[in-house]
């Protein structure tokens, strides 16, 4: 994991002031000089060398104050050509710029060490003293809770150190104080309000010595949080929460939501709780009982959210094809045919009215006996009168009656004769 360092500490400024002093010093004679004299128990110290002249044949570094070659440790000839020597521990090699490089560095590393740097026919030395120390326990770690619901709860950490060098890590990614975050001036104890999903581990790292970061355990947060919102999927589709199926098919039901933990799953069939807990129905073939309207219940314990959705299911509706033959009963063959006598008799009737009505104006001379005039009525023979009187008044009856259809003949034929106009 890759931290970022905290600020340098005063006494860290003044070891390098002190350094750069003696920089200055070594440079102004020209002699090398070893810059790092302090290491750490467990880590790896470089014995870095510096003003080295160029063109540099052999650097050979001694533990002791001296360069004698019981004391040697190892030998290197550019490129790289290494020689180890009686205090050769495995542990040591040297670089390309010429610096002796101890991993891991032990406690009885402590001492002084001598380098001897063969340039051309110079061979300059120089020795220094390196200090080896331990490092303290990591520091401790702890929270006031690590169940947490969100938006809900706050989480308290404390860092258990003397250091006050302390950096706070959220998700292994360095944190300061923010709106929702809150690190005390001492940086001892972090403070998050309204803990969020995303907040899944906490840890401290102090810096007892430059570069040098030591790190607690990594706490992690359970968080539970949702239902955000919840699905209910089904196959067939549903279309504006209805879903189409023939009777005897298959229908498959499935609610989808996400939290944490898991949830707990309830199904209602037209209003009726179903002896059912999982995400997934199955309706293997349907019957006429199982459509209606069904509603799936999400609830978490931990947070104490509680959602649903509804769907309907119903079978497509079939319109019935009836199919019938053209017939007529025989009562009804009587009505229509009384019906056509009847409508015949007065359609006759209407005509006869109004053929009379009409000629009765076109001849008055026939004294409303229009239809005796025009039919020649006046041809037929009168009634003769009783037996007993025939002879007293047949002559003047039959006369009259001649008189009459001559009457009625010559104005019947001069209304047949006239012209119209």
């Amino acid at each position: 994991m890759d931290l970022s360092r905290p600020r340098r500490s005063l006494w860290r400024r003044l070891f390098l002031m002190a350094s750069l002093l003696a920089c200055g010093i070594c440079q102004a004679s020209g002699q090398i000089f070893i810059t790092q004299t302090l290491g750490i128990k467990g880590y790896r110290t470089l014995l870095a060398l510096d003003n080295v002249p160029e063109d540099v044949q052999e650097y050979n570094w001694y533990r002791g104050a001296n360069d004698s070659v019981g004391n040697m440790i190892i030998s290197y000839k550019p490129p790289n050509a290494e020689q180890p020597g009686p205090m050769y521990t495995g542990r040591e090699r040297v670089n390309r710029e010429g610096s002796l490089l101890i991993r891991p560095t032990a406690l009885n590393d402590t001492g002084n060490y001598t380098v001897q740097v063969v340039a051309g026919n110079e061979t300059q030395r120089a020795t220094g003293w390196l200090e080896v120390l331990e490092l303290g326990s990591n520091p401790g770690i702890s929270v006031n809770a690590s169940s947490l619901v969100e938006n809900m709860d706050s989480v308290v950490a404390n860092c258990h150190t003397n250091v006050t060098n302390i950096t706070w890590y959220v998700n292994d990614v360095p944190t300061s104080s923010s709106d929702r975050m809150a690190i005390f001036p001492d940086r001892k104890t972090l403070v998050i309000r309204r803990v969020s999903r995303y907040d899944r581990t906490l840890q401290c790292v102090i810096e007892s010595f430059p570069e040098i970061f030591q790190k607690s355990e990594r706490i992690s947060l359970t968080v539970a949080y949702g239902p955000d919102y919840v699905l209910l999927r089904s196959n067939p589709y549903d279309f504006d929460g209805i879903v189409m199926a023939e009777i005897g098919s298959q229908v498959e039901m499935e609610c989808i939501c996400y939290s944490f933990p898991d949830l707990k799953y309830h199904w209602i069939h037209n209003g009726s709780l179903l002896n059912f807990s999982d995400a997934k129905m199955n309706l293997s073939s349907l019957a006429w009982e199982q459509t209606g309207r069904y509603r799936c219940i999400v609830e978490n314990p931990m947070t104490q959210l509680t959602m649903y959705r509804d769907v309907r299911i119903q079978a497509p509706r079939i319109l019935p094809v009836v199919h019938r033959d053209f017939s007529i009963s025989g009562s009804m063959v009587v009505f229509l045919i009384v019906l056509t006598v009847l409508g015949g008799v007065q359609l006759c009737g209407g005509l006869i009215y109004a053929l009379t009505n009409h000629y009765s104006i076109r001849c008055p001379h026939c004294s409303g006996s229009k239809v005796g005039c025009w039919l020649g009525a006046g041809t037929q023979e009168p009634a003769l009168p009783p037996e007993g009187k025939q002879n007293q008044r047949g002559s003047r009856t039959r006369g009259e009656g001649i008189s009459q259809e001559l009457s009625c003949q010559g104005s019947c034929g001069a209304e047949r004769s006239a012209p119209k106009t």
